[in-house]
């Protein structure tokens, strides 16, 4: 398995791409819960199957981009909002990057991290370790690129996070993931209740540190990807409910510039589950 993801990750972007879109459409024909979730998810946030079929083979697409940025070379990248960042970095509170599961969205912490790292610090991202032996063993250097450093999520880990804010440097999260129990509080997303993570909010209330949107975007005709940063539209709230509430609705916003590419069949509603953090 090893060497098939290493082979997959070395395929010219073009070749990789048209592969990975056939493998998002062979995810849909076999698996009907994906097929449930994908269209149960979609419908919440008020889209068609037809409105947004072209994520089925972006899922695909998806998937063995995270193979290439973790292993081959480098995918050409453009920017939009990049002053955004250096506002932030002058603020000297740190930088927290949220990236929902939308576009190639594990392209935009290393790009940001190669981009910033030299003038401002590494960037620390957490990460869950995978359940299965093989790929956890796979992945202990896979997210180990420049200026860039990965973190269980763990307590450990969360210290590791307010510190390098502290400092100034950068941290990135992808608050659209379920986290374990007693480590997020229910709010609304579609409309619909969804256990979301309170670690942005807190992270910013503690440090003041800059909340920044960012995802990438995926060209068409194979040309790369653009990352895209914004900051919120509104002040983060002191209040904690009302600040994971803004996160998600920005979340929302983010995700309406490009349905077509979001990871609707991760299932976003489920319960969370029991963990406890060490």
């Amino acid at each position: 398995m090893n060497f098939l993801i290493r082979w997959l990750s070395g395929l010219p972007l073009p070749w990789m791409q048209r592969v990975g879109f056939a493998l998002g459409w062979l995810t849909w024909g076999l698996s009907p819960r994906y097929r449930r979730q994908f269209r149960d998810q979609s419908h919440h946030a008020g889209y068609t199957l037809a409105q947004v079929r072209g994520a089925i083979g972006a899922a695909g697409c998806q998937a063995l981009e995270s193979f290439r940025v973790w292993f081959g070379a480098p995918m050409p990248v453009q920017w939009e909002g990049e002053q955004h960042i250096i506002d932030a970095y002058a603020t000297g509170k740190g930088v927290v990057f949220v990236t929902p599961h939308l576009g190639c969205f594990e392209i935009t912490a290393p790009t940001c991290a190669l981009r910033f790292g030299e003038a401002h610090g590494p960037m620390t991202v957490l990460y869950r370790p995978a359940r299965q032996a093989w790929l956890r063993e796979l992945l202990v250097h896979a997210r180990d690129k420049p200026f860039l450093k990965a973190v269980p999520a763990s307590m450990d880990g969360v210290r590791q996070l307010i510190k390098a804010l502290r400092r100034g440097e950068a941290v990135g999260l992808l608050p659209d993931q379920v986290p374990p129990s007693g480590m997020g509080i229910w709010s609304r997303m579609w409309g619909q209740p969804a256990y979301t993570m309170t670690l942005a909010a807190r992270l910013a209330m503690q440090t003041d540190a800059q909340v920044l949107l960012a995802w990438g975007e995926r060209l068409p005709h194979a040309k790369g990807y653009c990352i895209h940063v914004q900051p919120m539209a509104d002040t983060l709230s002191q209040d904690l409910e009302t600040a994971v509430r803004q996160i998600n609705l920005a979340l929302e916003g983010l995700i309406r510039q490009a349905p077509q590419q979001y990871l609707w069949g991760y299932a976003r509603f489920k319960q969370p589950r029991q963990e406890v953090l060490s």
